[in-house]
């Protein structure tokens, strides 16, 4: 099969490295063009612009965007679009939000361009173990494009979750569930890391418990590998960015009534990692020493 990249990030090149040890012939474009020469070793086809991928591929045309979400993936696809023609499909692999992908679709279906919403998992790790693939839009076209999803893909890791929308929307809750259970590891760890006495080694615990528990789990062995090289995380700050899907989520939850506390609460406790010096604190302990005349410390 004939396919088009662009973005040649760490997923975006696993992507195509690993189409091209299925045997697809793949262009590939980014916007630097170190990225582009490496994939060249590999076998893929190199396009410098925008007009030299979509000329290096036969019509219909299938491209895949791999893009961060936002401003750039939608000033790409806004591009792209006025250098295909009727037939070609432009799939968005990225984080984009679902309704974006609602948006843009009957745009792009106006000038007869398919458009597809890929939700992707799988991480660097993406292209020695496949990436997990949630996809939304047009049954026909998804099957059309299907040997890349399943070739992309683990076995039984692809699925097409619905219309335009579903594929992002899944990956999105996908996201927000990530965010829950990588808090509720981080809190068991803080508890046994506080029972000093018992002086408990957490790569020891983090890997016995990804053999049989019922905690075992892909986000458990990055545990255990940091947890390995460094026992005490002394070189990492406890400062936790988010990238916008768990706050998608929680959106989402309040747009559909559906209660969602322990994301909601993942996600508060990111805002509370970058907020050192907390003023809620400050209130608390002045409200305490206000109604009871309880201790307080002072700032230094």
């Amino acid at each position: 099969m004939d396919i088009g990249i662009i973005g040649l990030g760490r997923m975006g090149a696993g992507m195509a490295r690993r189409w091209l040890r299925h045997g697809h012939r793949v262009v590939v474009n980014n916007r630097s063009h170190d990225p582009i020469r490496e994939l060249e070793k590999d076998g893929a086809v190199g396009a410098y612009d925008l007009q030299a991928l979509v000329d290096a591929l036969p019509a219909p045309r299938a491209i895949w965007v791999m893009l961060p979400s936002g401003a750039t993936t939608e000033a790409m696809i806004d591009n792209l679009s006025t250098l295909l023609s009727p037939g070609d499909t432009i799939i968005d692999s990225g984080n984009t939000n679902f309704n974006d992908d609602m948006r843009r679709a009957p745009v792009l279906a106006a000038k007869g361009i398919n458009y597809i919403d890929q939700g992707t998992s799988g991480g660097i790790w993406g292209l020695e173990l496949g990436f997990c693939l949630m996809v939304g839009g047009d049954t026909a076209v998804v099957k059309r494009l299907e040997p890349a999803f399943i070739d992309l893909a683990p076995k039984d890791g692809y699925l097409h979750a619905g219309p335009v929308g579903s594929g992002h929307f899944v990956k999105m809750v996908h996201n927000g569930v990530e965010y829950g259970m990588m808090q509720a590891y981080a809190e068991g760890f803080e508890i046994m890391q506080a029972r000093k006495d018992f002086n408990l080694d957490m790569h020891a615990i983090s890997k016995v418990w990804n053999h049989g528990s019922v905690v075992r789990s892909w986000l458990l062995e990055l545990a255990e590998d940091a947890f390995k090289q460094d026992p005490q995380l002394s070189e990492l700050k406890g400062y936790v960015e988010d990238s916008g899907e768990g706050r998608w989520t929680i959106q989402a939850a309040i747009d559909l009534d559906v209660p969602a506390p322990v994301i909601t609460l993942s996600l508060f406790e990111r805002f509370h990692s970058r907020r050192p010096h907390s003023y809620a604190a400050k209130v608390l302990a002045a409200l305490r020493k206000g109604f009871g005349g309880h201790a307080i410390k002072k700032a230094e």
